[in-house]
C-alpha cells in the first residue's frame, strides 16, 4: 500500500455518510477540504473534536472549506452519536461523517496503524486543496485531541501563500508579517510586494501582511 505524501492527488472513493451517499471528489467540488478520522463512535475525545468542528462552521465557510470526518462505524451509529455531540458540545452536527465499516477508506488513506491499533483508525488530518492535492498531513495518537485553531491557522497560511507567493514564519497568525521566498529576486520585490520589505538577511526578507 502506497503512503500518501504532500502533493499527491487525494484518492477518490464512494461512501455512505450521515448526509447520504457521496463520491468524495464530486462532494469536494472546488472547495478546500479538511478530512479527518476518528478511532470509533461514542468516544470522548472524538465527541469534543466533532463538536468543535461544528462550532467552527462559519470560519470554515469564510475560507471555502468543507470538513468531513470518517469512522469505521456505521451511518446508524454516526446518527445516534450526532445526537450526543449536539447535546454535550452545544452545536448540532453540520457536516458529514463517512461510514467505513469495511475500512476501505481507512486503508486507502493509510489510517490503520497496526502498531497503535489494528482495528481502529488513528487521528489523521488531511487538508486537500481545490485541485484535490494533499497539502497537509497530521497524525495524532488516539489519546490526544487535535487543535482546530492550528488547522484554521494553517489553512490561512496556505491560502495566503497560494495567492500572494509568500511563506509564513514560525507561530504566524493571520495579519502578521510574512516572508518573501528566496526565489524572488530583490529587484522584483517592489513590483510584487507593494508594502515594502525588511531585509534581515539576504535570504530572510519580510513584508507586511499582503491581505490586510
Amino acid at each position: 500500500m502506497a503512503h500518501l505524501r504532500l502533493g499527491d492527488i487525494a484518492p477518490n472513493f464512494d461512501a455512505a455518510t450521515t448526509n447520504g451517499d457521496i463520491n468524495f471528489h464530486d462532494w469536494a467540488g472546488n472547495s478546500w477540504v479538511v478530512f479527518f478520522s476518528h478511532p470509533a463512535d461514542f468516544t470522548p475525545v472524538c465527541t469534543t473534536e466533532l463538536g468543535r468542528t461544528a462550532a467552527l462552521n462559519g470560519e470554515f465557510q469564510k475560507r471555502g472549506v468543507k470538513p468531513i470526518a470518517v469512522s469505521v462505524d456505521t451511518v446508524d451509529d454516526h446518527n445516534a452519536w450526532a445526537s450526543d455531540i449536539g447535546e454535550t458540545q452545544g452545536t448540532p452536527l453540520n457536516f458529514p461523517i463517512i461510514a467505513d465499516p469495511e475500512r476501505k477508506v481507512a486503508e486507502l488513506y493509510d489510517m490503520i496503524h497496526p502498531n497503535a491499533d489494528s482495528t481502529h483508525t488513528v487521528r489523521s488530518v488531511f487538508i486537500i486543496d481545490p485541485n484535490k492535492k494533499v497539502r497537509l498531513i497530521l497524525t495524532y495518537p488516539a489519546s490526544c485531541g487535535r487543535n482546530f485553531d492550528e488547522i484554521i491557522r494553517v489553512i490561512d497560511a496556505m491560502q495566503l501563500s497560494d495567492e500572494y507567493n509568500v511563506a509564513t514564519p514560525v507561530d504566524w497568525k493571520n495579519g502578521d508579517d510574512v516572508i518573501i521566498p528566496p526565489s524572488v529576486k530583490t529587484e522584483d520585490i517592489a513590483a510584487n510586494y507593494p508594502k515594502g520589505y525588511t531585509e534581515i538577511k539576504p535570504y530572510l526578507r519580510t513584508t507586511p501582511a499582503p491581505n490586510k
